[in-house]
């Protein structure tokens, strides 16, 4: 490091002004993560047999947590619900929008999504970041993301058997899609930062 430099690192106003950067720029990727979510939560494809629609919210969900980590990645998908409840056109299309949305038959999985991006996060944060940990991350936060989806619907329905016939059966194949997906692109983003580090 260069003489010149060594000064500039000891300088107040300096470190203050790269705090605030570096604040401002993980708003803005909390903020950009939930509009993607929210942009993802558009391709909505719904299904005669069932109130739960086919969307690609989850894979967004799935993205963001393996991309930005627990912490981050539960922000902003806590902003998206914020955002949802405040009004904001962000959730699928097919409901009815705000808070009404969340006490739905999607309210279930709705809410889980901070709790989804966080388990997602955390796997990947904690290990060897490959193709398969985040996968393998995917899979554990899809289990975290039914458990609340199907609960909700239990509880709506009163039957257990009746939540899983509308929130389990026609989804299946379609989440290992989105699982896939979301490890293979984290996976890439990941072998791009080594490179360019």
């Amino acid at each position: 490091m260069s003489k010149s430099a060594t000064p500039a690192l000891h300088n107040p106003i300096l470190q203050k002004h790269v705090r605030v950067f570096d604040a401002a720029k993980q708003v803005a990727l909390v903020v950009g993560a939930s509009l993607f979510v929210a942009l993802c939560a558009r391709v909505t494809l719904p299904l005669p047999f069932t109130p739960v629609p086919l969307t690609l919210q989850n894979f967004g969900v799935l993205l963001v947590g393996l991309s930005l980590g627990s912490r981050r990645g539960f922000a902003a998908l806590a902003l998206y619900l914020a955002e949802g409840m405040a009004g904001l056109p962000v959730f699928s299309p097919i409901g009815p929008g705000g808070v009404a949305q969340l006490v739905g038959p999607t309210g279930g999985f709705l809410l889980a999504y901070p709790i989804v991006a966080g388990i997602a996060g955390w796997i990947m944060e904690n290990g060897r970041q490959t193709f398969a940990r985040a996968a393998t991350a995917s899979f554990l936060a899809e289990l975290a993301l039914f458990a609340g989806g199907l609960s909700w619907l239990a509880i709506l329905t009163h039957s257990v058997s009746q939540a899983v016939r509308w929130g389990l059966y026609w989804f299946v194949f379609a989440e290992v899609i989105k699982i896939m997906m979301a490890a293979a692109l984290a996976d890439g983003w990941q072998r791009i930062r080594r490179v360019r580090q």
